[in-house]
């Protein structure tokens, strides 16, 4: 496996990309001995007009509370307004949440519109209130891999108004998830565990975070005590009563306490969730298999609310076939660590669960290493940053950073703003690339888009210098005149025959959409 870059390195595709400005990243005391070049910024900022993006479809259960936050960029003030919005369903005109209950199953076809003081923009887009939802994956932020055990509700409600101000909201991210060790003892009016001392009002939160336009998910696992030492879903004794056992649990099914206990709870706390306004579970043990996955996917689904349902640690291909109808997202690996290698074999290891990812349900690499800081690791460099986005939008996966959301650079906030890349995560089809060409470390994946197009991946997952990567026509199985357009820069590179190349630099990425119009 190759080595990471010491360096961070920079390239230019084109030589219209120098056309774009760079922005300063914070470095440390060995880049700057170096006089390392600053990342490159490949996205266009956002126009000043209106401009509605995210996902064209959305699925939500009648007589379940709907939330859904418009994205939006362009100068505020802006004014919000629908033709032929469904009975039970408000727009609020000045904040673009979409909010209500629709009682009757169906497909409505609805068209959002944006003015402000510069121009107007609309978009059509499509809500099926049937049984199926996350028709598309999830995007938001966990706390786990930055914060672990330090977490709070103070932390945790600082990221949700973060994610807010710094824009990201009107890309499409939405969910903002706690991990492991907000666990306390059970009690309430559904006898559900309840906060512990670092989270002493979790209605309270999850209010807050839903009168930003975003959504809340929460952590927890059907054995008795979690990963991190706190109370599970399950329990030896009939009241639930949990004590916290010495040292760090066994990791083993059948030794408690990390094993699945006689007494199940799991009806209690997805009552207490849909009572909290819960909307996203990450639901952890090993091994995931079915029994327990459809008790309390059962339980979610009469919680009173639509929660996605996301299944962790790593997913046994053998119990795929039994599993992945019962949730909306599973792990198909192990924890991702913030280094080349451990982000490659996870991206690059997708093809054999294909087969399992429809809309509603999708595969999961594990969450995105982008900013993040972590104990004994070197971080991904900006170019694998390319190459992490562009690779987990085409095989669809679930796009949930994990860096502290107040601490954002330019960089980062470009990175994660480029929708015409998260319309390729986003696609109503929900087809998962599959890798179509390989020659040395030059990689191609490709996937189908609803509008009849191809969204294509190019990588050099090399260190020995910028390659030339080719994509064929006959490997997409398309021939003609063909238009490319470049996706992180917003551009079309023209009209090509049989084949078209870039220069791709080490550990980098490129996405192209290649359309007949």
């Amino acid at each position: 496996m190759n080595q990471i870059l010491p360096q961070r390195t920079t390239l230019l595709v084109c030589a219209a990309a120098a056309l774009f400005a760079t922005a300063t990243r914070p470095v440390n005391a060995q880049e700057a001995a170096t006089a390392m070049p600053a990342p490159e910024i490949r996205t266009p900022a956002a126009p000043h007009t209106p401009r509605i993006n995210g996902a064209e479809i959305f699925g939500v259960r009648p007589g379940h509370p709907f939330l859904y936050h418009l994205p939006t960029t362009g100068d505020r003030p802006m004014q919000f307004f629908a033709d032929n919005l469904p009975k039970g369903l408000k727009l609020d005109p000045a904040t673009g949440n979409l909010t209500g209950v629709l009682d009757k199953q169906g497909t409505y076809n609805v068209t959002f519109h944006a003015k402000n003081s510069l121009g107007t923009n609309w978009k059509h887009f499509t809500i099926i209130a049937g049984e199926t939802i996350a028709l598309t994956p999830a995007m938001g932020w966990n706390s786990w891999n930055h914060y672990a055990g330090r977490i709070t509700q103070d932390i945790v409600l600082q990221n949700a108004q973060a994610m807010a101000d710094s824009g990201l909201i009107d890309h499409g991210w939405s969910y903002v998830n706690i991990d492991d060790t907000w666990q306390g003892q059970r009690g309430g009016e559904f006898h559900g565990l309840q906060g512990n001392e670092k989270f002493p009002d979790i209605k309270k939160l999850c209010d807050q975070i839903h009168a930003l336009g975003l959504k809340f998910g929460i952590y927890s696992t059907p054995w008795e005590t979690s990963y991190a030492n706190y109370p599970g879903g399950s329990s030896e004794n009939p009241e639930g009563v949990w004590t916290k056992p010495p040292g760090k649990p066994v990791k083993n099914k059948k030794i408690l306490p990390c094993a699945i206990a006689p007494y199940h709870f799991y009806t209690n706390d997805a009552n207490q969730w849909g009572a909290w306004g819960v909307d996203y579970l990450k639901y952890d043990w090993n091994p995931i298999e079915a029994p327990e996955t459809k008790e309390m996917g059962d339980a979610l689904r009469h919680s009173g609310r639509d929660i996605i349902f996301s299944l962790s640690n790593n997913l046994n291909p053998e119990n795929a076939p039994s599993v992945t109808p019962l949730a909306n997202s599973w792990r198909t690996t192990g924890d991702i660590r913030a280094n080349w290698k451990s982000m490659s074999e996870r991206g690059f290891g997708q093809d054999k669960w294909r087969k399992y990812s429809a809309p509603g349900h999708w595969n999961d690499p594990d969450m995105l290493e982008i900013a993040t800081k972590e104990k004994n690791q070197p971080g991904l460099t900006p170019e694998e940053e390319y190459t992490h986005i562009t690779l987990w939008c085409l095989v669809c996966s679930p796009l949930l950073l994990a860096n502290d959301m107040s601490q954002m650079d330019d960089f980062t906030k470009n990175l994660l703003e480029n929708d015409e890349v998260i319309s390729v995560s986003q696609d109503a089809l929900g087809d998962q690339a599959v890798e179509i060409a390989r020659d040395g470390d030059a990689r191609v994946y490709a996937k189908k888009m609803t509008d009849g197009s191809k969204a294509v991946g190019l990588f050099n997952t090399g260190t020995n210098g910028t390659i030339t990567v080719t994509v064929k026509w006959s490997d997409l199985k398309i021939s003609g005149g063909q238009h490319v357009r470049d996706l992180w820069r917003q551009k079309d590179l023209g009209k090509f025959k049989e084949t078209f190349s870039l220069p791709v630099g080490p550990h980098s990425a490129e996405l192209v959409k290649i359309s007949s119009k």
